[in-house]
């Protein structure tokens, strides 16, 4: 890219680093002592705000980067993510949003521990958000070292590199600065900012081909050199019966997944009452599902316009189509309005990653410090409060997705968040219906619930082309691949769910009834919650 390229884009990075900052400096002056304050933002928010909120939580780089890229390189294949991310809110709204707000105080195992022996129970849920949690930085640290990547020439590994540390770096100032008041309102910025920048550029791209939705299909088929059969399902999954196995798994694992991703949990705390916490759902499912459709727009837009091949040689998994989209929309390289619409579209994703990363951090960090050290810590022992320990785990868990971003760094944000997906789906959301629906749960049947689902979908992507046997993986170089899907969720998500039900038919434990009843009660009223 040009120089002015490069300078207007870090100047527009840097205004929203300042005005960012800024927020979480003025709002650190508030008391964030007490966990509520730390955790949930004194559950101040509105339900337009908190909806606004979850969007921007939602709305991530693989959302904006990846699903657009994926789109302009697999055509219709690629609209599996865009119409999985949006189903699953259905899932959020009907199964999960009020209930958890209900139930809960901050973290998914607050939920279940609520009738449960707490100990084992805090501790399976705690393990696993942080799992999932860094599985899904991650993706946003490929998303940033790409977009840098591309701003500074594509060819600065040491530019990408820095960027991912310096995104780490920021992540850690918002969340141990500023809590979840300052993360909650980086999110929305961030949500109108982006919102605003899908706006412009789905307008451009209609105004290009003068609203003809048929003009633009014909021609992305026409540009992607797949013909009609990029308009038609299978380019990517339809290939053998391995391909369509991983359709399934990918399905499976965007639809469920939402339902158990801790900081998309986290931010029901962050109202009120239930009623609030049901209409910000019903919010967020407004502003995203406008979103995701105009992601759709844009991905067939990059390979009408960019071409199909453009976007693979800037980017082998196609997550610079969206720049490269704005760069072209504006009048080409070199043209002040592409230089202008490229710098703002790059600065937004730059935004939508720190802004993601502020909040998975804050829900990882949560659950370390409220379910793993509150409950693993010695009684007779120094003790250091919860916040103290959120803010020190939010250092060490930005350090290893960092370290896990630089060597992911060649693989698509969107196929990332799939896995991260997957995990969640397969061992949070069984253990959470579970805890909210059967009667007869048990703290067995919940540990159970939570490591037959996570270890086995960890080891299967550890086991998996995604890491080694194929040129595309971690680990090209080695083949140790067992497992032939590149998305667990198939299998692991069963497993998770039947490693539930096996736990309780075989725990002695009897069910407290007394507790299920009051869970149950508090759950559909809101009699009793926090």
């Amino acid at each position: 890219m040009t120089g002015d390229h490069q300078t207007l884009a870090l100047l527009l990075f840097s205004a929203f680093v300042a005005i960012t900052l800024a927020i979480t400096t003025w709002v650190s002056r508030h008391r964030q002592g007490s966990a509520e304050e730390f955790y949930a933002g004194g559950r101040l928010f509105t339900p337009m705000e908190n909806g606004f909120a979850i969007a921007g939580d939602y709305m991530s780089a693989a959302s904006f980067l990846g699903i657009s890229g994926l789109i302009a390189l697999v055509g219709y294949d690629g609209m599996l993510y865009s119409v999985g991310f949006l189903v699953a809110w259905l899932v959020v709204l009907f199964l999960v949003a009020e209930l958890v707000r209900n139930c809960g105080r901050f973290t998914l195992a607050d939920v279940v521990a609520s009738r449960m022996r707490e100990r084992p129970v805090r501790i399976a849920a705690g393990t696993s958000s942080v799992t999932v949690s860094v599985l899904y930085l991650v993706a946003q640290m490929v998303g940033a070292g790409s977009l840098v990547a591309l701003l500074l020439g594509g060819s600065s590994e040491a530019a990408r590199a820095w960027t991912v540390i310096g995104v780490g770096a920021l992540m850690v100032i918002y969340v141990s600065v500023g809590g979840m008041r300052a993360t909650t309102w980086i999110q929305i910025v961030k949500a109108v900012l982006l919102l605003g920048g899908t706006v412009a550029l789905t307008v451009g791209v209609l105004l290009r081909f003068h609203g003809d939705i048929n003009r633009l299909l014909s021609t992305a088929a026409e540009r992607s050199g797949h013909g009609e059969a990029f308009l038609a399902p299978g380019l990517s999954y339809g290939g053998d019966w391995t391909a369509r196995f991983d359709f399934m798994s990918l399905g499976l694992a965007l639809v469920l997944g939402t339902a158990g991703l801790p900081h998309i949990l986290s931010r029901f705390y962050t109202v009120p009452t239930a009623r609030a916490a049901r209409r910000s759902v019903i919010w967020a499912i407004g502003l995203i599902g406008g979103f995701y459709l105009m992601t759709i727009v844009l991905g067939f837009g990059a390979a009408a316009i960019v071409g199909t091949e453009t976007v693979r040689t800037s980017h082998a998994s196609g997550n610079t189509a969206v720049p490269l989209l704005a760069l072209d929309l504006g009048g080409g390289a070199g043209s002040t309005g592409g230089t202008v619409l490229f710098a703002v579209v790059a600065a937004v994703a730059f935004a939508t990653i720190l802004a993601v990363v502020a909040g998975i951090t804050l829900a990882s960090s949560a659950s370390v410090a409220h379910d793993l050290y509150a409950t693993l810590r010695r009684p007779g022992g120094k003790q250091r409060s919860e916040v103290a320990v959120a803010k020190a785990a939010a250092v060490a868990i930005g350090a290893v997705a960092i370290a896990l971003g630089l060597l992911a760094r060649d693989l698509n944000v969107a196929f990332l968040v799939g896995l991260a997906f997957a995990v969640a789906a397969s061992a949070n959301l069984p253990v959470l219906l579970y805890s909210l629906f059967w009667r007869g749960f048990t703290t067995r049947g919940a540990v159970w619930a939570v490591y037959g689902g996570l270890v086995p979908s960890v080891l299967l992507v550890l086991l998996s082309p995604v890491v080694s046997g194929s040129p595309e993986s971690l680990f090209p170089g080695v083949d140790f691949q067992l497992f032939p899907l590149q998305n667990p969720g198939l299998l692991s998500i069963p497993l998770g769910f039947l490693a539930g039900w096996l736990g309780t038919v075989t725990s002695d434990e009897e069910p407290d009834a007394a507790r299920h009843a009051e869970t149950e009660v508090r759950s559909l009223t809101g009699a009793g919650a926090v």
